[in-house]
């Protein structure tokens, strides 16, 4: 287990002091504390492409997160963690060299949970929400699923998480490799946090699609400047 302990942590309802904080790679057992956190990194990019109500979304995110394949498994995802193992806060990582297999993947676990009707049509949106946040490229690693525990936003823990992950090179801290992300545009308060981690956003593909929602208007950012 990577960990760091020199962060220490508050939850706000109990004020007591969580213990120091580990940052480990995420396990099949935290499916049920993970889902709804990845769920709550894109509420609006959800529940656009599933087109279910919030808490089935949440049910099939915790159904992939078992999975040991796909762009919402375990293996994907690293986390933070309380003295007591709470998970805090989460990332994933895709390795843009290695995601070939992740639509057929995404495809398969939707019919598995959803049935074969239903699929067709969050596959269609799915098309559309990728014109906004495309696939990584070979020489990118995205960075997504970004999100914090609604006790402790604001106390550094994403922060800490990602600077563990990057100083630990599982971001594949090549000279040549972009480490990049999709951030909306109305989420100013993300966007600050992103930049002060070093990235900068980077020049408007093209327009947004006129079968997306404005709301899911998007930008993508790169990291300049390494931890």
């Amino acid at each position: 287990m990577y960990a760091v302990q020199s962060e220490r942590a508050r939850t706000s309802n109990q004020g007591q002091e969580a213990g120091a904080l580990q940052f480990r790679p995420a396990r099949a057992e935290d499916a049920e504390a993970c889902a709804p956190l990845i769920f709550a990194s894109g509420v609006r990019e959800f529940g656009f492409f599933l087109g279910e109500p919030d808490h089935r979304c949440i049910e099939f995110l915790q159904f992939a997160f078992t999975s040991k394949h796909g762009r919402f498994s375990y293996r994907r995802h690293h986390v933070a963690v309380t003295g007591n193992d709470k998970v805090v806060a989460v990332l994933a990582m895709h390795d843009g060299r290695s995601i070939w297999f992740d639509d057929p993947h995404v495809a398969l676990m939707l019919m598995v949970f959803f049935g074969v009707r239903s699929t067709v049509g969050m596959l269609l949106r799915g098309l559309v929400l990728e014109s906004e946040l495309p696939a990584p490229k070979s020489s990118q690693t995205l960075i997504a699923h970004c999100a914090t525990d609604e006790q402790m936003r604001g106390s550094g823990v994403f922060s800490a998480l990602f600077t563990s992950v990057l100083r630990a090179g599982l971001m594949h801290d090549e000279p040549d490799r972009q480490i990049v992300l999709d951030v909306l545009v109305s989420n100013r308060r993300a966007y600050d946090l992103y930049q002060r981690l070093g990235f900068v956003e980077l020049p408007r593909r093209a327009p947004i699609s006129r079968r997306l929602p404005r709301e899911l208007e998007s930008v993508r950012m790169q990291l300049m400047r390494r931890a």
